[in-house]
């Protein structure tokens, strides 16, 4: 069923190249130079590893788990650790009385002239000092998911002090997730990318599918990373797009959802601090403009499917190379964005 849906419905536009407008607006538009260039490596990518075995050409092992086995790919990447100082974000905080239930923007600045300067100093005011007992109740514990969720309810979920409670977790508490899919949803998911901090690294674990039937243990090896001692989900436009596909495909196979926990979406983020000032916020796009990253060799997301579906028709390894290579990046990328955003808005003087 899926493989004609894949052939009944296109995936991505193909656009002329510097059509900034298509790519703005889409993330399912293809550039014509990165088409053709892509076509023209999955040609190379055939010819170059037919007769391949698979595990000659990945550094990785199988795993195995309740949903069966799969193959996992191995990787370690330097990754600096986002130098943040968390007094500055509550203090941040603290200073922030719109916060409290009735306090608008110009209530807040009344306020203040009259010397109310922070929450603490609402405890004496006879008109919000319950409230104000309440914020201070929940941004004084350690429930990251339950200050974001507080923030968000007075604030948008792209403002500073939501990317601010990231503060209060450790580097290895995060948890970097992008997937690569057989196109929108109800088809399977042949990569799930995993990134952990260690030290000054990042472990990079990508559970990749030999077979479609493989799909439930990548999964269930996917899922059980997000049930640590107090894990964080980080991803690019994953609010919309990852964690629901997660979300469908664990319904598919009867499983479900993993338990909440804080989620980051680095493109709400990135949308709210360089909208104006960058034509395309895809991540590539991103990477070069803001990291100074370029890629060699890499192929559009979009065309992902189609290199993937070479692969099980021809059995040839080659496509799966750049699959891996795309996906990895994305995951590299993502963390740099991540704490590059992170200690612009709260960093050590």
């Amino acid at each position: 069923m899926w493989q004609q849906r894949m052939q009944s419905v296109n995936e991505y536009e193909v656009v002329r190249d510097g059509n900034i407008f298509g790519s703005s607006l889409s993330n399912n538009v293809v550039f014509v130079s990165e088409y053709d260039q892509a076509r023209k490596q999955m040609a190379a990518l055939l010819a170059r590893f037919e007769d391949t075995p698979f595990d000659s050409a990945f550094n990785g092992s199988e795993v195995s788990n309740d949903g069966g086995s799969c193959f996992s790919c191995e990787s370690r990447l330097d990754l600096s650790r986002p130098m943040v100082d968390i007094d500055r974000f509550r203090k941040t905080i603290m200073g922030d009385l719109t916060l409290v239930r009735g306090i608008g923007r110009t209530t807040e600045k009344k306020l203040n002239a009259r010397g109310f300067l922070t929450l603490s100093d609402l405890i004496s005011h006879p008109t919000f000092r319950a409230g104000a007992r309440d914020v201070l109740e929940c941004i004084s514990g350690t429930n990251t998911l339950e200050i974001m969720e507080w923030i968000g309810r007075r604030h948008a979920k792209s403002h500073p002090a939501i990317l601010g409670t990231a503060c209060l977790h450790n580097p290895e508490d995060f948890i970097f997730i992008d997937i690569e899919t057989l196109g929108l949803f109800s088809r399977p998911i042949i990569l799930f990318g995993v990134g952990l901090v260690e030290g000054h690294n990042m472990n990079v674990h990508q559970y990749l599918l030999r077979d479609i039937t493989e799909e439930l243990a990548a999964l269930t090896a996917t899922v059980e990373h997000l049930s640590g001692d107090n894990p964080a989900l980080v991803t690019f436009n994953g609010k919309s797009f990852d964690l629901p596909y997660i979300a469908d495909r664990l319904a598919y196979y009867g499983m479900g959802s993993p338990g909440r926990i804080p989620h980051f979406d680095v493109l709400h983020f990135s949308r709210r601090r360089w909208k104006d000032k960058l034509p395309s916020l895809r991540l590539t796009d991103l990477e070069r403009g803001i990291l100074g990253i370029g890629r060699e060799d890499d192929i559009p997301g979009q065309m992902v499917p189609e290199f993937y579906e070479t692969y099980l028709q021809t059995g040839n390894i080659g496509p799966l190379i750049p699959i891996v290579e795309h996906n990895k990046q994305d995951i590299h990328s993502l963390a740099l964005l991540f704490f590059h955003l992170l200690e612009e808005s709260y960093g050590r003087a």
